[in-house]
């Protein structure tokens, strides 16, 4: 016991201010991108076809970020002059055309579910699903119960069962042979619920988009109340759209 207490002394205090304070994150690391509307068409277009995951919009000049993986292959060959990349990591939405942004997105807080808020109070209980997934987004939701972040001071919580949770957090493209299992989930989850979708895959499909193997997003088989865009999203993206819109 006596060395316990020595160690967590010698520690000290771990966990991160957020939302109090906004933290830094690593300088590579690529949030919320801004479009620069002046840019020719032909840079653009020149993004357009060199982007994977056809995520650019062009004569919008926007990009859909439930269909892109932050790669930032726009970014780099347009020099920054058509797409840059921010380390903004609030970029979840209510709604999923919010996703095709020039840069501009609603306040997350201004869509949230006020009777999720007084039916949750301060206690909300989450069963993770992965349907189907690299284990990338699983990670950095795992990594959400670490002192560092210490999700359960807010009173959010993975469980176990569906039936002792308020929720749902889906993970990966949802596989042909998944999506069974992710309904019974769903339906084992006492009314009323929330299902929040996780990560591009989860979202359009991400790299699998257009594969017979999967859903072509979890909208087209469950009501999503919200989304969170990335791959795999920021432990602080996921932090900030389950505090700001539950909380």
């Amino acid at each position: 016991m006596l060395n316990t207490l020595k160690n967590r002394f010698e520690q000290g205090y771990r966990t991160c201010s957020y939302p109090k304070e906004k933290p830094a994150v690593f300088e590579r690391y690529r949030g919320k991108p801004v479009i620069q509307k002046d840019v020719s068409q032909k840079i653009v277009e020149m993004c357009a076809n060199a982007c994977p995951q056809d995520a650019i919009d062009i004569g919008l000049k926007k990009i859909d970020m439930g269909r892109c993986v932050f790669c930032g292959t726009c970014e780099r060959i347009s020099n920054g002059a058509f797409v840059k990349f921010t380390g903004d990591f609030e970029i979840s939405t209510s709604k999923k055309e919010h996703l095709v942004t020039d840069g501009d997105l609603p306040a997350l807080a201004e869509h949230s579910k006020q009777h999720f808020k007084k039916l949750f109070g301060r206690s909300l209980q989450l069963r993770q699903v992965s349907a189907a997934g690299c284990n990338a987004c699983e990670a950095d939701l795992n990594v959400l119960a670490t002192p560092f972040f210490d999700l359960a001071r807010f009173g959010i919580n993975f469980v176990a069962s569906p039936r002792h949770s308020d929720g749902i957090v889906v993970t990966g493209p949802v596989s042909r042979n998944m999506k069974t299992a992710l309904l019974t989930t769903y339906e084992a989850i006492p009314d009323p619920k929330v299902v929040i979708a996780v990560g591009s895959c989860t979202i359009t499909g991400g790299p699998f988009v257009g594969s017979p193997e999967i859903t072509q997003g979890l909208d087209t088989i469950l009501p999503v109340d919200l989304f969170i865009p990335g791959c795999p999203p920021h432990p602080l993206t996921n932090l900030h759209a389950l505090l700001t819109f539950f909380k």
